[in-house]
């Protein structure tokens, strides 16, 4: 469950598609006729100049540029950018909710949730999938979606270190169709098994005139464990240490509302190929979460790991800060991973500030550990031996995610 939100970046982009000069800009795209700034990639026509350049609150990199009559279209050639609050999420309401709470209930705010019981904690943790639902309510997809719905919350307990120990489900809908909600079961199932956690019971709600017909509703919950003197904690993290990313498999299960908008701009299908790919975009989207927990908790127990941040609503932008000390940021190396194609396409399609793409989706990293500096390159060859890791930055001084 994402319980903290951080403060929204306003960044200006410049994108260049030929022969008109847009005033975006693509981290995707590579450097062509501008300097070089830290914060974008960014493909600018030779007619684009910058004419400002300023740092903001967040340490970013914001700009303004002008460009020549002949190369700029007009505001109506143009559908307008599209945001996260313009498709019904509102972060920031958020994060004053989660402000409120913290007056009523002090310590929340982490991944997960800890109680401490003799020389351990037990670590818990709740959430759903979100609209990824309506995707697998429109393409029929019904056996991966408990995955998800698993991933979600065990990905959050690991952070802390802690092992899953079981698992409960919740699943509403308005008529119960038992084929369909066996195969939900089925990927929940499927679910625990990769994290090595028990399915322990849940709760299945018919509740007629409640929802569409053929929809329903998922929620999970998750408890683990940890040794007190285990805890990760990210109290020990200090500026220098080092940023290691593990890949997703696409959006995972967050900022499906932003997506689904920019399908339904795009005017194609969930049928359609994912733009120079050999999948459909529907393939694409609902591919599963990825569960961390094995992964992570074998580079635990070697050492050197000081905070984990899982990537998911908030993106980069919210959740690598929420295991840093006071004081402390990230400066993230830009296009030291690979961006699935996915991205790509919805930030384009969609014509999506970076910012808000950073602070959406997690952009091709689910999980970032921060390690020590002497861990770092073991940590970095022996994941590489069997899977994907990618050095994505660095601790530094000053709150905050920055990009360089």
């Amino acid at each position: 469950m994402n319980t903290s939100t951080g403060a929204n970046l306003e960044l200006l982009r410049c994108i260049a598609a030929s022969p008109v000069c847009h005033l975006k800009s693509s981290i995707f795209e590579p450097r062509s006729c501008v300097p070089k700034f830290q914060g974008f990639s960014k493909k600018l026509l030779p007619l684009c100049k910058v004419i400002n350049v300023k740092s903001d609150r967040e340490k970013n990199i914001m700009f303004s540029v002008t460009c020549s009559a002949s190369q700029v279209g007009t505001a109506a050639d143009e559908p307008s950018s599209l945001t996260y609050k313009d498709a019904g999420v509102d972060i920031d309401a958020g994060s004053e909710l989660v402000r409120r709470i913290a007056k009523m209930a002090p310590g929340i705010g982490g991944f997960g949730g800890l109680f401490p019981l003799g020389d351990s904690y037990l670590v818990a943790g709740t959430d759903g999938v979100g609209t990824k639902l309506k995707l697998a309510f429109e393409t029929g997809i019904h056996d991966t979606i408990g995955i998800d719905l698993v991933a979600m919350s065990v990905n959050d307990i690991v952070t802390s270190g802690a092992k899953p120990l079981f698992f409960l489900d919740y699943f509403a809908t308005s008529r119960l169709d038992v084929d369909l909600a066996e195969k939900v079961i089925k990927g929940i199932v499927d679910g625990c098994q990769q994290s090595d956690c028990a399915l322990l019971g849940g709760e299945t709600a018919e509740m007629p005139d409640f929802y569409a017909e053929g929809e329903y509703d998922l929620s999970g919950f998750a408890v683990g464990i940890v040794k007190k003197d285990s805890v990760i904690d990210g109290k020990n993290i200090k500026v220098g240490d080092v940023l290691i990313g593990l890949p997703s498999s696409g959006v995972h299960s967050n900022g499906f509302s932003l997506v689904r908008r920019v399908l339904k701009q795009s005017g194609l299908s969930l049928k359609d190929q994912l733009p120079g790919e050999t999948i459909t975009l529907g393939e694409a989207l609902i591919a599963p979460t990825v569960i961390y927990v094995k992964q992570v908790l074998d580079i635990i127990s070697k050492g050197g790991v000081k905070g984990i941040a899982h990537i998911t609503g908030g993106g980069f932008t919210d959740n690598i800060p929420r295991v840093f000390p006071k004081g402390l940021g990230a400066m993230i190396y830009e296009g030291s991973w690979a961006i699935p194609p996915i991205f790509k396409w919805i930030q384009e399609a969609g014509r999506i500030e970076d910012a808000e793409m950073m602070r959406t989706f997690n952009m091709g990293i689910g999980m970032v550990l921060v390690v020590s500096p002497v861990a770092a390159d073991r940590i970095l060859g022996e994941v590489q031996q069997t899977s994907i890791a990618y050095r994505v930055g660095e601790v530094v001084k000053g709150e905050g995610v920055s990009y360089r």
